[in-house]
């Protein structure tokens, strides 16, 4: 009987279910939207529940879809939104509170309590983090000092926090895990990235027990059993979305990059073993790794907007029917005409970190039409990236010249064509554009021992598109220099200056 990886890879408005071959193709996908919640402006959620009920149903359908019986299934592996928040009752099940979502700006005045407490550096220098909204700590805090009784209970020990992941373990396996990966366990601004545990100063600080808190493994391990219609299936591997796509995008070596072209955009460096400590607005994060192996940092820069712009004008602005139509219409003009769009929804990420920096649209003329909008929304999302990639070559000392890049985005060629000329390097997409999946079967596979280890994943899936910059050097930074007029004006309006 064959035998599969099944992956689960829950992003911030989907989720998916992927089964792959040995060959590391994937045989079978079923996907399902979940719903978008914004209470107020700035604040966004989840149903936790409904996420892992589509969850549920993606698995069922991908399985039946293929005609593959839970039996075939060698192990899963897990993916997932980072920094999303979670807090249930162990004793039902039930979220006391939607899930907060990375995006969220709710928790801006507790960061800068924060701040003017004077714990900038002990935060840096403890966890890689910049003390921000976008992280899971005070995310935590606010639902503790927000919803009715929950800080009762948690004192009590009856509340368990956890991502996306961990409530996906916990409800899979009926309440038996209660755990976590270094790598998301890194993004909640928690975890001493050093020592590899849960950091009681902040902890004490925020206010937050410890009995809420999942116990923490490398990446590749067993974690326990998922029980999937009628049959146990052991969870060999779990890694936040980012950190998977770096796993499946190869970058095994220091010095590899990559950038995730999802709801947000995300560019990591693999650093090897040396934790390194950005000038320049980047954090440091931990990588994925296996059990018995030595944990590997990563550079990250994050913008909170990436491909999100796209459903934007899908579901606001009207402009476009669906996000695959946003490169045809942008391709009906031959540039934006001067017009900039800096989609700040969420405030401003690496390397800027304005949380209440708001979305902005300048240059607008007479002539500007929604071809114009639509291309500049996507190439805002190029410039941003571009900034990622400026830090990052003045943080590690690397003359970057090539940049691996994945996720749905990832697929509007002339996005990428952009990206290569804007940055000056060429931009390699692999012919499955999936590769934070291909990260989550990658780490099970092999703790699972259906792959024999990293070096035998280098062989598959191995096409890569080539985008290489184009136009001239003095089009670039005429381009540039309009973006930081853009971003310029964003903060300046942010500000109320």
């Amino acid at each position: 009987m064959p035998e599969y990886i099944l992956t689960l890879d829950e992003g911030t408005t989907s989720t998916r279910a992927i089964i792959f071959d040995k060959n590391g193709n994937s045989v079978s996908v079923a996907q399902y939207e979940f719903t978008q919640i914004y209470p107020r402006p700035t604040f966004v959620e989840h149903d936790a529940l409904e996420i892992y009920s589509s969850q549920v149903k993606s698995i069922t359908d991908a399985l039946k879809n293929a005609d593959i019986s839970p039996k075939s299934i060698k192990a899963i592996g897990i993916t997932n939104q980072r920094e999303t928040t979670v807090v249930w009752d162990k004793n039902t099940g039930i979220p006391v509170y939607n899930a907060i979502v990375w995006q969220c700006r709710r928790t801006a005045d507790i960061c800068e309590d924060l701040v003017k407490k004077g714990l900038s550096d002990y935060v840096t220098a403890t966890t890689g983090l910049k003390i921000d909204a976008y992280f899971s700590a005070t995310k935590i805090k606010w639902i503790l000092d927000n919803v009715k009784g929950a800080r009762e209970k948690a004192e009590k020990g009856d509340l368990l926090f956890g991502t996306i992941d961990t409530f996906l373990m916990w409800k899979l396996s009926n309440g038996k895990i209660h755990a976590t990966d270094y790598t998301n366990a890194s993004r909640t601004m928690l975890f001493d990235i050093h020592k590899l545990t849960w950091d009681k100063k902040l902890l004490d600080e925020l206010s937050i027990p410890m009995s809420m808190l999942p116990c923490v493994y490398p990446s590749g391990h067993y974690f326990g059993d998922a029980e999937i219609l009628g049959e146990k299936i052991p969870i060999c591997g779990v890694a936040g979305d980012q950190q998977s796509a770096l796993f499946g995008q190869k970058c095994y070596n220091a010095g590899d990059i990559k950038n995730t072209y999802g709801t947000g955009c995300f560019l990591l460096m693999n650093t090897g073993e040396k934790a390194a400590v950005s000038k320049n607005g980047l954090v440091t994060t931990l990588g994925a790794t296996l059990d018995g192996e030595k944990q590997n940092y990563v550079l990250e820069g994050s913008v909170f907007i990436g491909g999100a712009v796209i459903q934007w004008l899908r579901d606001e602005l009207c402009l476009i029917k669906s996000a695959k139509e946003s490169e045809s219409a942008a391709r009906q003009v031959e540039d934006t005409a001067g017009v900039y769009i800096v989609p700040a929804f969420s405030g401003l990420g690496a390397p800027y970190w304005d949380m209440y920096a708001t979305g902005t649209m300048v240059g607008l003329t007479r002539g500007s039409n929604k071809n114009h909008i639509i291309r500049a929304a996507l190439e805002s999302i190029a410039y941003q990236t571009n900034d990622l990639i400026s830090a990052m070559k003045a943080d590690s000392g690397i003359d970057i010249t090539s940049l691996k890049a994945d996720g749905g985005a990832a697929r509007n060629s002339l996005l990428m064509q952009f990206q290569a000329d804007i940055s000056k390097l060429e931009v390699l997409v692999p012919s499955d554009s999936e590769a934070t999946a291909l990260g989550a079967c990658f780490i099970a596979g092999i703790t699972c021992g259906f792959f024999k280890d990293r070096e035998h994943t280098l062989n598959l899936n191995g096409d890569y598109k080539s985008f290489k910059p184009q136009i001239k050097g003095a089009k670039r930074e005429e381009l540039l220099k309009g973006w930081q007029k853009a971003i310029k004006s964003t903060k300046v309006f942010s500000k109320g200056e």
